[in-house]
């Protein structure tokens, strides 16, 4: 095999799994989801119950504009629970909860940090509705939100339902163009996913379970909003996408922060994968095993295979001249994304163009970030990290 041979081989393994899982596995399901539509179904009668929990620490600036929203939901009010979890919060969380109380809003505080899956598995013992909804402390639901988790457990194979999370926040808000579009991709996928079964992964900003499925412990390490689905598929539910269930998210300030949270989450993600790796045996669990494979697997995998593409460039670099040119971009794609995310915030904003640049590149070496911690002690590693901090949404 010649040497241009070797390098074209070398590039085009992990771009091909990359182009699969971007674009080829997304392109299959919307094939195959042609002439299907998601099953409707009419209000109840008699609407379960419902526990909302939501789980904060040192979220102050928040809280209250997200209880204020819980309460203006349609659901009725005789059916809905409002329990907060404080996982020992140091700033006026609680006091401001507290305030809420006269309103039927509940407060647990864990007296020392445990994180945020310590967290809900306590507040499991307090959680009375049939259906738990959980979302987090600076997440705005619409009105109709919890309404649109509920319904679809009208189908006794549903077990788990994920909210369609709306990317907002201010001009000056980093990483602009990347985080929504991004997330606007992320809910079509599961769009299709949902049409064609089930979806692999929940919403962390806001999803419902069956309440049975829900009081199920998870470990403290992982993340529960991945393992529910994983969790559901084994006791034999689906997981679906409700598109009419919308939350806002505010954006991230920096493509900084984005990065180390998006490293913080792959980590809790691989390490959840790897305690439900059961679900990932297409013989047992079928189209559900090959979607998990192909949305989560292949999209964690192509990163760890960026190196083998960079020493194909350089292998073809030393015979082609483009190979020279496309060296030195992927090398300058490096270092723009480098200086993104080391961008200081009371700099001010940089160009929408470098934002996404940095978005898009940062993103995939998170990936690589997360797998070396995952293979150098993240299971020793705190089951608490410090939120990640977004602007509050003034809605």
């Amino acid at each position: 095999m010649s040497l241009t041979q070797i390098g074209a081989w070398a590039i085009a393994i992990p771009v091909g799994m990359l182009l699969y899982a971007y674009v080829g596995y997304p392109l299959l399901l919307w094939v195959l989801a042609i002439g299907r539509r998601e099953t409707r179904h009419e209000d109840p009668e008699d609407w379960p119950s419902v526990s909302v929990s939501l789980i904060a620490h040192n979220e102050e600036e928040s809280i209250g504009g997200t209880l204020d929203a819980l309460l203006q939901s349609d659901y009725p009010p005789d059916k809905l629970q409002i329990l907060v979890t404080s996982d020992a919060s140091t700033d006026r969380t609680d006091e401001i909860v507290r305030e809420y109380e006269s309103r039927g809003v509940e407060l647990l505080r864990a007296e020392s940090r445990g994180g945020k899956t310590a967290a809900e598995n306590e507040a499991t013992k307090l959680l009375r509705g049939e259906v738990v909804v959980n979302t987090d402390a600076t997440i705005r639901l619409r009105p109709s939100c919890i309404k649109g988790l509920v319904v679809p457990f009208a189908d006794p194979t549903v077990g788990v339902t994920s909210g369609r999370d709306i990317s907002v926040g201010g001009e000056g808000t980093a990483a602009l163009a990347g985080e929504t579009g991004y997330v606007g991709y992320e809910m079509w996928v599961r769009s299709l996913e949902s049409r064609l079964g089930s979806i692999i992964g929940a919403s962390g900003c806001c999803y419902a379970m069956r309440a049975d499925l829900h009081r199920m412990h998870v470990p403290e390490i992982l993340s529960r909003d991945f393992a529910a689905p994983l969790k559901a598929r084994e006791q034999g539910y689906r997981s679906v996408h409700v598109g009419d269930a919308v939350c806002l998210v505010p954006r991230s300030v920096s493509v900084g922060i984005e990065y180390e949270r998006k490293a913080r989450t792959i980590v809790r993600g691989l390490l959840t994968l790897s305690y439900y790796r059961v679900v990932l045996n297409p013989f047992r669990y079928g189209g559900f095993a090959l979607k998990l494979i192909s949305h989560k697997l292949c999209r964690w995998l192509a990163p760890l295979l960026f190196p083998l593409a960079g020493a194909g460039i350089a292998l073809l670099a030393v015979e082609h001249p483009w190979a020279r040119v496309a060296l030195g971009l992927c090398l300058a794609g490096l270092a723009v994304a480098w200086a993104v995310v080391r961008w200081p915030d009371e700099r001010g904003t940089l160009p929408n163009a470098m934002t996404l640049l940095g978005f898009a590149v940062s993103s995939n070496i998170a990936v690589i970030a997360a797998w070396a911690r995952f293979f150098t002690g993240a299971r020793s590693m705190p089951a608490f990290w410090e939120p990640t901090r977004r602007e509050p949404i003034d809605v």
